[in-house]
């Protein structure tokens, strides 16, 4: 039961914290539309709904045609955000996905939803844009249940889950009823066995003359193509049971791992960057490992352990992070130079740290290159640079000589104290209707 709720836990955050001020970190996966998801299912032999994607309000009519002018639609809103059902439009209309009973229906769902905003519980109040529609067939469903694939760290390989209780939020079901939620482990070199499939097929009470054998097919091929395409979570929510005796996968959601972009290349190209962050997008143009948080102090550092240490240390300083964005060991003048625009553009952030240890790079090198970046971008946050290493000492006569608006620190907590300092002066000052302007003495 524990490891039921832990495993769940893990699924229904898609948060891997290493330090308590990190819950709101993102995994950095590709994330694909319903859409895109359910053809790629179809390739792999998976039964699906029949469904058709419009762009505009003019390609509704052929697309129902296609489906069968005789059948009842659900129009679903493409975003990358769960909950879809439950959102609201900016624009007003209440749920992304709605059920429409004639092609006159679904063309009026489409019209209020394509070039709108819809918010869920994960989009955040500034919700993400819908541009696709998804027209599907509407499937009567006999029972709705749950079915999820998604690596698990401690056991090192995947687990399967399985619920009877489908269609509905599974944070529900793991609160109220645990004890209908099943896991079965998957040796990894051993692959997923009969023996395996059958059970978890049983456990969601496939028991029927011929469910069995369907249950156990679909789940099968869903694990082979969860390793085949190096998925980190694959979702179907629900798997439906139909009164003739179908087993399907009415609804999917796939995540693939970001470092597979080698070897998945036709996967990656499906990459919908319009539902992103756009800090992310211009931060992985320039190899920078950046995540972008609630804060309003913008950091740069170059190690991921050392970014970990200064989010922290700015969080026991009574300040909040704006971001993780490590410049990595080795990082370029261009870098430095995008990193500083990212964060500058950012609106959030009210101070800006940069803590850089000079091992591979003297820190010397580092500081003409942060004085060229700085001049290059028309700061309007102060800056606190804390640099440690190989010729720190000439990296302070540096930057002292250079007459560009940087505020010193000595080491660790120094920073973290004038970081946090700066960033309340402005915020004070925000509420007060100023405008700060910092300039050095």
């Amino acid at each position: 039961m524990h490891s039921s709720k832990r495993l769940l836990n893990k699924l229904l955050t898609k948060s891997s914290p290493s330090s308590n001020i990190c819950q709101n970190i993102q995994k950095r996966f590709l994330n694909l539309h319903e859409y895109q998801a359910q053809q790629i299912f179809r390739d792999h032999g998976i039964v699906v709904p029949k469904g058709k994607i419009v762009n505009s309000i003019t390609e509704v009519k052929k697309a129902c045609a296609d489906l069968g002018n005789n059948v009842d639609y659900i129009v679903k809103a493409q975003v990358l955000a769960g909950g879809r059902g439950r959102g609201k439009f900016k624009s007003g209309l209440k749920g992304g996905v709605q059920k429409a009973l004639s092609v006159e229906e679904a063309e009026n769902y489409v019209s209020k939803m394509l070039g709108q905003v819809l918010v869920t519980k994960q989009t955040g109040p500034e919700g993400k844009p819908c541009s696709k529609v998804y027209l599907q067939e509407r499937l009567y469903a006999r029972r709705e249940l749950y079915l999820a694939i998604l690596l698990d760290r401690q056991s090192g390989g995947p687990v399967i889950i399985g619920s009877t209780q489908g269609g509905m939020a599974i944070e529900d079901v793991a609160k109220e009823s645990p004890e209908e939620i099943h896991t079965i482990q998957i040796n990894t070199k051993e692959g997923l066995k009969q023996s395996q499939a059958e059970e978890m097929a049983r456990k969601l009470h496939f028991e029927r003359e011929g469910l069995l054998e369907q249950a156990v097919d679909q789940i099968t091929k869903l694990y082979n193509m969860f390793m085949k395409t190096d998925a980190v979570l694959l979702e179907v929510n629900p798997l439906i049971e139909t009164a003739d005796g179908k087993v399907i996968c009415a609804d999917a959601k796939f995540n693939i791992d970001d470092n597979a972009a080698f070897r998945q290349k036709e996967l990656f190209a499906l990459r919908d960057i319009t539902q992103e962050d756009p800090r992310d997008v211009r931060a992985a143009k320039y190899d920078l490992n950046y995540i972008g948080l609630d804060g309003n102090i913008g950091c740069i550092v170059n190690g991921a352990g050392l970014a970990m240490a200064t989010m922290d240390i700015i969080k026991l300083f009574g300040g909040e992070p704006a971001n993780f964005l490590d410049v990595g060991g080795g990082a370029s003048q261009d870098q430095i130079v995008e990193a500083l625009k990212i964060l500058n553009d950012d609106a959030h952030v009210q101070a800006i740290l940069v803590n850089i240890f000079g091992g591979i790079m003297r820190c010397d090198l580092i500081a003409q290159g942060l004085i060229n970046a700085m001049k290059e971008t028309q700061l309007r946050a102060p800056v606190v640079v804390r640099l440690q290493g190989t010729n720190v000492q000439q990296a302070k006569d540096i930057l002292a000589k250079s007459g560009i608006r940087v505020i010193p620190a000595d080491n660790l907590d120094d920073a973290a104290h004038k970081a946090v300092l700066c960033s309340s002066i402005v915020n004070n000052a925000a509420e007060l209707g100023l405008k700060v302007n910092f300039e050095i003495k």
